[in-house]
């Protein structure tokens, strides 16, 4: 039960929302120049560790809240993936 408390306190987060928000903003103005899938997941992987560097980690211990919320990132990123895919198809209409 404390996986799931950790992993959705960490999905309702709104720095963490906007971060990868700005992440895949970021990457799409990007991509012709750098590429998509390395900055991607080096991004991911610096809000993970970023976040309980910067507020603490609570009783968990960093390496948990780490993994977690990589899961967390990948998770909130699939779901401003797709959101910005429906955009982009209903606009090219």
């Amino acid at each position: 039960m404390d996986f799931f408390n950790l992993l959705g306190g960490q999905l309702a987060d709104p720095f963490r929302i906007a971060l990868i928000i700005g992440l895949l903003i970021t990457s799409n103005n990007t991509a012709p120049q750098i590429g998509r899938s390395i900055p991607l997941v080096l991004g991911v992987v610096f809000v993970a560790i970023l976040i309980p560097t910067a507020f603490g980690t609570g009783e968990h211990g960093m390496v948990p809240v780490v993994a977690v919320g990589i899961l967390a990132n990948l998770l909130i990123f699939a779901a401003c993936w797709l959101v910005l895919s429906i955009i982009k198809r209903v606009i090219s209409r």
